[in-house]
């Protein structure tokens, strides 16, 4: 039986299967959203409130969420001493939670990249300007922090190889040559 990720592999294979998170994408999303920002912000700066700070604050602490998550979950999946096995079904909404995370603050990046470049150009001319500046830095900063421990997070949710000439008895064992002996088995 071919590998799923076998290039001889003319056959597709129906199971659904979830792919890391693309970082080129992450980055045309932030630079296209960063993009947009500055020209609407440019354009229309006058009719925006005061830059609040809950949203860089919320980021921040999202972040912070997620890589703890993040360290928890490696530990549990690795079975370190002293943790509980994880919850397949937790593993999984973490992933989700993970990819949707990693997208949305890198909309969010761009967005404060945007208002924090435009900001600084204007910082000597505009008096809200510099008012404006500190939270969206703050923004920006937990912006970028979400997307790093989204990404932790999704990587920590990876299931390890197993360990060479592990034991077949154990939970998720798919050494080499794991078909041929169940084939021999059979035989």
């Amino acid at each position: 039986m071919p590998l799923r990720d076998d290039p001889n592999n003319d056959r597709k294979d129906p199971r659904p299967s979830v792919r890391p998170t693309s970082a080129s994408t992450l980055v045309v999303a932030g630079l296209a959203t960063a993009a947009l920002s500055w020209l609407a912000i440019s354009r229309l700066y006058g009719d925006f409130p005061t830059i609040p700070w809950l949203p860089g604050l919320t980021l921040l602490a999202l972040a912070g969420l997620e890589f703890v998550a993040a360290v928890n979950t490696k530990a549990r999946i690795d079975r370190r001493s002293g943790t509980e096995p994880v919850d397949p079904l937790l593993v999984a909404r973490y992933v989700v939670l993970a990819k949707a995370s990693a997208l949305a603050a890198a909309l969010f990046t761009g967005l404060f990249a945007g208002l924090v470049a435009w900001l600084v150009t204007e910082q000597g001319r505009l008096a809200e300007a510099e008012e404006d500046l500190t939270p969206a830095v703050v923004g920006l900063v937990g912006s970028i922090a979400l997307v790093a421990a989204a990404l932790v997070l999704e990587r920590a949710c990876r299931v390890p190889p197993p360990p060479p000439g592990g034991d077949p008895a154990e939970p998720g064992w798919a050494g080499e040559g794991a078909e041929q002996d169940t084939q021999e088995a059979d035989g």
